[in-house]
């Protein structure tokens, strides 16, 4: 249960009903951390089109690159909504649950190559350890991997959003469980 005020669908009217029936049109079904927003509509529609830019256009990162980071960022949180969440997008890319447990459980034992361990350990930093890049350049090993600048902003966009929205579903309790997290459209 949200630690907020809710419209729900149900109860919704005006500009947030409209909002709503574009979500889902699009989308497949609301999701709470949109919902989480219905006091504030138009954060919503700024907060969809954040989202849709930074993963679904187009990138040198794959969707299934995204996804994998945001898994990430989501564990070192312990946003569980956010894991659950992202862990069935990335395995619709993936198809193979055993490799997903591990990347949760520890990336590095997860048999990934270079530079999605490259990236897992960059997401990592950036999260628990954000002040870090003041000293050190983070950068260098994302390079040394072969990712491009314009690569390594898409990763480090991809690791900035997903602490903000993780921050939000953590701060305003927010909870999803497997079964509400299949059905969206990816």
């Amino acid at each position: 249960m949200a630690n907020i005020d809710v419209i729900d669908y149900e109860e919704s009217t005006g500009r947030l009903r409209e909002i709503y029936d574009d979500l889902i049109a699009k989308r497949g079904k609301l999701a709470s951390v949109h919902t989480i927003q219905s006091l504030r509509p138009e954060s919503i529609v700024k907060h969809i089109d954040l989202y849709l830019e930074i993963m679904f256009t187009k990138s040198e990162l794959s969707r299934a690159r995204r996804e994998m980071i945001a898994v990430i960022v989501s564990v070192n949180n312990n946003c569980e909504y956010c894991q659950v969440h992202h862990a069935i997008a990335l395995n619709h890319y993936w198809k193979n649950e055993s490799k997903l447990e591990q990347l949760k459980a520890n990336y590095e034992l997860a048999n990934l190559d270079t530079v999605d361990q490259a990236l897992c350990h960059y997401a990592k930093l950036l999260t628990i350890d954000p002040g870090k890049a003041n000293n050190e350049n983070l950068t260098q090993p994302l390079k040394d991997a072969g990712l491009s600048d314009s690569a390594i902003l898409d990763a480090t966009l991809v690791i900035s959003y997903f602490n903000f929205v993780n921050r939000i579903v953590l701060s305003l309790g927010l909870s999803m469980t497997k079964q509400e997290a299949n059905g969206y459209k990816y």
